[in-house]
């Protein structure tokens, strides 16, 4: 039976995130890191267990060949597909590999990081490195909870891994990943009523409002039955207030990759309901890529060339 990567793991204080390019010819060394990568993750957080280092790994649709060396492909991986909607944009960006790093402790994301891009060298392009962090009690820098509505225990894995729908892609996942910058001093401006309007939450104690057309709104989808279709969202703050930049990493696994771009759609597309999601007129994405998180016992079976 396949083991998963820790995409389950509960959140953590800090993390970083990797989106690499592989160049012509380092497919050989990738293969080797990615077969390691488990135990290069072990030897760092070795000294520091209650600091929970782990990280995943995901591999792009433009380089699954190449990197895998022909294995089969799982049936859903496709690049980030762009949307262009009335009045926002998801752009599609390069990405060949991700990485998503997670500890209790910054130094150990930036260890593992360190050694990662030590092992790939001068064979892969750094196409964008985040270093994020839990913000105040849970919150994103726009000042709401994020999260809550996440699952949890057996529906987690449900939601995010694959099962013998895929026959041996069982324990992967498919990931998308989004950063996206906030328009703090427009948000500022709006009133608190006028900010929980556009979230679909009160600021202060989270709870859901009754507020057509709201981010949660437009994110809540149910299936047939009326039960909620669900992806697991591991997305944290970043910023840099000297450069101005406050920012949230958005990152969701899921089992079915068409619910988190049904998600996409309504968000920017809208739909004969409701517009597009009402935070886009504070937050723009200035990358999209798509990746399948294979199971750890794939990669540790790669091929070294």
């Amino acid at each position: 039976m396949s083991q998963a990567q820790p995409v389950l793991d509960p959140p953590t204080s800090a993390a970083t995130f990797l989106v690499l390019t592989v160049k012509e010819g380092g497919e050989p060394q990738t293969r080797t890191l990615l077969s390691e990568l488990a135990s290069l993750t072990r030897a760092i957080g070795f000294g520091h267990p209650t600091a929970r280092l782990t990280c995943v790994a995901g591999i792009g649709s433009l380089a699954w060949d190449r990197i895998t060396a022909g294995a089969p492909r799982p049936p859903a991986l496709h690049p980030f597909r762009e949307l262009a909607g009335p009045r926002h944009r998801a752009v599609s960006t390069p990405g060949d590999l991700l990485f998503h790093i997670r500890a209790e402790r910054q130094d150990l994301c930036f260890a593992l990081t360190t050694e990662i891009l030590k092992g790939l060298s001068d064979l892969v392009t750094v196409e964008d490195e985040v270093q994020a962090f839990s913000y105040l009690d849970s919150r994103n820098l726009l000042g709401f909870v994020d999260g809550t509505e996440n699952p949890v225990g057996p529906v987690a894995s449900d939601t995010a891994l694959i099962g013998v729908e895929e026959p041996g892609f069982e324990g992967g996942s498919y990931a998308v990943v989004q950063k996206y910058l906030h328009e703090v001093d427009a948000w500022d401006k709006l009133s608190v009523e006028e900010q929980e309007l556009t979230i679909g939450r009160t600021k202060l104690t989270n709870l859901e409002i009754d507020a057509p057309g709201s981010h949660v709104k437009v994110n809540t989808l149910t299936d047939a039955d009326g039960g909620e279709r669900r992806i697991l969202r591991a997305a944290m703050p970043f910023g840099r207030p000297g450069h101005g930049e406050f920012g949230t990493y958005f990152i969701a696994y899921a089992r079915d990759p068409e619910i988190t771009e049904t998600m996409l759609r309504r968000m920017y597309l809208g739909t004969a309901e409701t517009g597009p999601d009402p935070l886009l007129d504070f937050s723009r994405a200035v990358t999209g890529t798509r990746f399948f998180v294979p199971s750890a016992t794939f990669l540790s079976d790669l091929p070294a060339a």
